[in-house]
């Protein structure tokens, strides 16, 4: 199980930390996106301040990962701006997007199974020549999760469901990223290890790096988050401080069951 830490790993240059200034260090204007000829994003747009934790929560197949994919450049959008701290970045290739400063923990883990812990944590850092550095934040991100120190030499097929979202967790933050993009945090695990894994989270985020987290479970990703937005069907439906909208009686009706 993850434990917490003050270890912290400090994001890049121009990260502000915990407090939230207002100008947008992610914003999304206008985004609309298709596979081929069918349109899954439409006029999207969504801000992520500096020190921010943001939710984007929705029912599955709302188009919630497609926003991550494109904001990461794995997708190219049809029309409508992407900015990452002032630089337009849509279209842009993802070793780009990457050496700005945002890290994208996919839906699914996507760990190297072949690969033991320790080379799936090194893997965030390819892209980093400070060595010494890089081997004092493979040392923070093991004091932020205590159980990868003990399955360092595992092979990453070999983890459980929560140790691999771990060791994906890990692997974004050896970059180092001013903005940590997490997709689907809790799905699949039990609730114990969600409960451990929202504690890392709201550590990282104290440390000075920005969150957006996507998730199925609104409830979960509310109650961490400082704003959030609603995604239904390709559409921002809602949007507001985090704690209202779990107070929204269309929230609870549509995604709490109350």
């Amino acid at each position: 199980m993850a434990g917490r830490s003050d270890a912290a790993i400090a994001p890049r240059a121009g990260a502000a930390g915990a407090a939230t200034s207002e100008q947008p260090l992610l914003r999304v204007e206008g985004l609309n996106v298709a596979y081929g000829d069918v349109q899954v994003l439409w006029d999207v747009d969504l801000n992520v301040l500096p020190g921010e934790v943001v939710a984007l929560v929705g029912s599955n197949g709302a188009g919630k990962t497609t926003l991550l994919s494109t904001i990461s450049g794995l997708l190219a959008p049809r029309s409508g701006r992407i900015t990452f701290d002032g630089q337009p970045i849509a279209g842009q290739s993802t070793r780009r997007i990457h050496d700005l400063g945002i890290a994208h923990v996919p839906e699914g883990r996507r760990l190297f199974s072949a690969l033991t812990v320790r080379e799936n944590l090194l893997m965030g850092a390819f892209r980093r020549d400070d060595k010494a550095e890089v081997a004092a934040d493979l040392a923070r991100t093991l004091d932020l999760f205590p159980r990868l120190k003990e399955r360092l030499r595992t092979l990453a097929g070999n983890l459980s469901g929560g140790e691999q979202q771990m060791c994906a967790i890990g692997r974004g933050l050896m970059s180092r990223p001013r903005l940590l993009m997490i997709d689907e945090l809790s799905l699949g695990l039990a609730p114990v290890v969600i409960e451990s894994l929202v504690g890392i989270i709201e550590t990282v985020n104290r440390q000075g790096t920005t969150v957006l987290i996507v998730e199925q479970d609104v409830q979960t990703a509310l109650e961490q988050a400082t704003r959030g937005y609603v995604l239904e069907t390709g559409h921002v439906t809602l949007t507001g401080p985090a704690r209202d909208l779990l107070a929204d009686e269309r929230v609870k009706r549509a995604y709490l069951g109350i």
